[in-house]
């Protein structure tokens, strides 16, 4: 699991791919749970609240460069 602080000191780019391979690793975890192959199903919670930190991450700094154009 990934840390706040961790995220926040990403690029946007960094953040984006690190998103995309959350996001797979995920769909690889949700199969293998279907299939019924999976050891550790705490992990998709764990990748899914990852994923949830990398997009709050990513609108607060969407919103604060909006707030900075309107202040301009």
């Amino acid at each position: 699991m990934i840390k706040a602080d961790d995220i926040r000191k990403m690029s946007p780019e960094e953040r984006l791919k690190k998103l995309n391979e959350l996001r797979e690793e995920l769909m690889k975890l949700r199969l293998k749970a279907e299939a019924g192959t999976l050891d550790n199903p705490g992990k998709i919670r764990a990748i899914r609240k990852t994923i949830a930190r990398i997009l709050t991450i990513m609108r607060e700094e969407e919103l604060k460069k909006q707030r900075g154009e309107k202040k301009s």
